[in-house]
C-alpha cells in the first residue's frame, strides 16, 4: 500500500492512469470485435478482418481526435462550447425531421440526408448526432455553470439557459433512444454534483426526470424509437422491457419473444464460468445473440474470458472513474473541474448502464459499451473526451510544475503536446494583485506608491516649502 501510495503521489500519475486504462480498454475492444465478427465476415464478405479493419480505422480517427484535444488550451474548449451545442442540436433536429417525414409522408430523405433511428446518413457516410451531443453538453454545461459561480443557489440562474436547453436535448434524444437519454442524465447529474448544487434541486430534478422518462415510455406505443424506425404497430417495447425486468414472466412463455435476448445473455454468462471457453470459442455469437458485437459484447467477454475477464474490464472502468474524479479534484480552474466531472460521469455511467442491462441488474436499454463495442461515431467522440481529460491531467498544478522543471525535448512538445501553463502565473503586463486594502488619502504610505509618483510628490513638496 505504501508503494501504491507513492506511485499515486507522483505528479503525472493521473495522466498515465488515464492513458493506460483507456488504452487497455481500446485494445480489448478491438480484440473482441474481431473475435465476434471474424467468422461471419468471412462467410458473408470473404474477409475475416472486415469489421476489425473498420473499427481500427475509426480507432485511428479517435486517436487523432485524442491527440488534438489534449493539445488544446482550456480557452479553446470554452470558445467552442456554444457552437458545438448548436451544431449538435441542429443535427438532432435534422435527424428527427427526416424520421417524422419518413413516418408520416413516406419521404425517405431530405436532399442528400436520410435517417434510421439514431443514425443520420449523408450518402455513404453515417454518424450519430446523439454521440456528438454528449461531448457538446459536457463543454457547454461546464462553461455555463462555471460562469454562474456562486449564483447557482438561485433557481432562476439554473432556469436560464440550462433547463430549456436540457429539455430540448432530452426530447430530441429520448424520443428515439431512451438509453442515450439516461447517459445524458448521468452526465448532467455529474455536472450539477460537481458544481455544488443543493440537494433539494436534485430532488426536484429527479421527480421531473422520472415524469419525463414515464412519458417517453408511454409514447413508445405511438412509434417512438420503435424497431421499425418510427412506424406504428410495433408495440410498446420500452414498457415490455420494464415489466420483464420488474416482473419476469415464466421462461417457457417468453423465451421466443420479449425475453429471448436476455435469456441468451444468461446462457452465455453461465457457459463462460470463471475462466471462459477461450478467446474466439463462443457458441452463442453465431446469430443466437442479437447485437453481439455492439450492445451485448460484454456478454461475449463473459463467455470467452469468464468472470476473470469481466473483472478486468470492470476494474479498468473503475480506474477510469477514479482517475477522472482525481483530475476534477486536483486541477485548477472551475471549468476544468466541471468538465472533468461531467465527462467521467458520462463514460462511467454509460458503462454501468450497459453492463447492468446485459447482465440483468438493470432494465435493458441498449447502449454501447465505451471503447469496446463496435461503432464509429461513439469511439471517436469518447476518445476525444479522453483527450480533453488528458489535457486537464497535464494542467494539474504538480504535473505542470514537474513538466516545466524537466521539460521534454522540443520535438516531443511539437509532436505530442505543448507544455501546460504554470499554475498561478499572471499574464505579462498585468498589475500585481494587492495583498490588502491600501488606504488612499493625505496620509497614504509613500512606499505603496510607484517610483515616479513618489518623485513627483518629493518635487511638489520642496516647491511648497520654498513658497512658504
Amino acid at each position: 500500500m505504501a508503494a501504491l501510495r507513492g506511485l499515486l503521489d507522483r505528479p503525472l500519475a493521473s495522466y498515465y492512469l488515464l492513458l493506460s486504462s483507456v488504452g487497455l480498454l481500446l485494445l480489448i475492444g478491438l480484440t473482441m470485435v474481431f473475435s465476434v465478427t471474424s467468422v461471419e465476415d468471412f462467410a458473408r464478405r470473404g474477409d475475416a478482418t472486415a469489421s476489425l479493419t473498420e473499427q481500427a480505422f475509426f480507432a485511428v480517427f479517435g486517436i487523432v481526435a485524442f491527440w488534438a484535444c489534449q493539445r488544446l488550451p482550456v480557452r479553446t474548449f470554452q470558445a467552442v462550447a456554444w457552437p458545438a451545442l448548436g451544431g449538435a442540436v441542429g443535427l438532432l433536429l435534422l435527424l428527427n425531421l427526416v424520421l417524422v417525414l419518413s413516418s408520416l409522408a413516406d419521404v425517405g430523405q431530405i436532399g442528400p440526408f436520410s435517417a434510421d433511428r439514431n443514425w443520420l446518413y449523408l450518402g455513404p457516410f453515417q454518424l450519430q448526432p446523439s454521440e456528438l451531443a454528449k461531448f457538446a453538453l459536457v463543454v457547454w454545461g461546464a462553461d455555463v455553470l462555471a460562469r454562474k459561480g456562486a449564483r447557482l443557489g438561485w433557481w432562476r440562474e439554473l432556469a436560464t439557459p440550462l433547463f430549456p436547453v436540457l429539455g430540448l436535448l432530452f426530447v430530441l434524444v429520448g424520443y428515439n433512444d431512451l438509453g442515450t437519454l439516461l447517459c445524458l442524465l448521468a452526465l448532467v447529474v455529474g455536472l450539477l454534483w460537481a458544481a455544488g448544487v443543493r440537494l433539494r434541486v436534485f430532488a426536484v430534478l429527479s421527480a421531473i426526470g422520472l415524469l419525463g422518462v414515464g412519458l417517453l415510455v408511454a409514447v413508445a406505443s405511438y412509434g417512438a424509437g420503435s424497431k421499425g424506425s418510427g412506424e406504428k404497430g410495433e408495440g410498446n417495447f420500452r414498457l415490455e422491457r420494464l415489466t420483464t425486468f420488474f416482473d419476469p414472466p415464466p421462461l417457457d412463455t417468453c423465451k421466443a419473444d420479449e425475453c429471448y435476448q436476455m435469456l441468451q445473455a444468461r446462457y452465455a454468462i453461465e457457459h463462460g464460468g470463471w475462466f471462459g471457453t477461450g478467446l474466439g470459442k463462443s457458441s452463442l455469437k453465431w446469430e443466437a445473440l442479437p447485437a453481439a458485437e455492439n450492445d451485448f459484447i460484454f456478454v461475449i467477454i463473459a463467455e470467452e474470458l469468464g468472470a476473470v475477464g469481466c473483472g478486468v474490464v470492470v476494474a479498468l472502468f473503475a480506474v477510469l472513474a477514479y482517475t477522472g474524479l482525481r483530475i476534477a479534484r486536483r486541477v485548477a480552474g472551475r471549468f476544468r473541474q466541471l468538465a472533468a466531472a461531467g465527462a467521467t460521469a458520462w463514460l462511467v455511467g454509460q458503462a454501468v448502464i450497459n453492463i447492468g442491462g446485459v447482465t440483468g441488474l438493470l432494465p435493458l436499454t441498449g447502449v454501447p459499451l465505451p471503447f469496446i463495442s463496435e461503432g464509429g461515431t461513439a469511439l471517436v467522440v469518447t476518445l476525444a473526451a479522453v483527450g480533453m481529460l488528458a489535457s486537464f491531467a497535464r494542467a494539474e498544478p504538480d504535473a505542470a510544475r514537474a513538466l516545466h522543471a524537466r521539460p521534454p525535448a522540443r520535438w516531443v512538445r511539437l509532436v505530442w503536446a505543448p507544455l501546460p501553463p504554470l499554475p498561478g502565473r499572471r499574464r505579462p503586463g498585468s498589475p500585481p494583485v494587492p495583498r490588502g486594502r491600501v488606504p488612499r488619502g493625505r496620509h497614504e504610505d509613500d512606499q505603496a506608491a510607484p517610483r515616479a509618483v513618489r518623485a513627483n510628490r518629493a518635487r511638489r513638496g520642496s516647491a511648497e516649502e520654498r513658497r512658504r
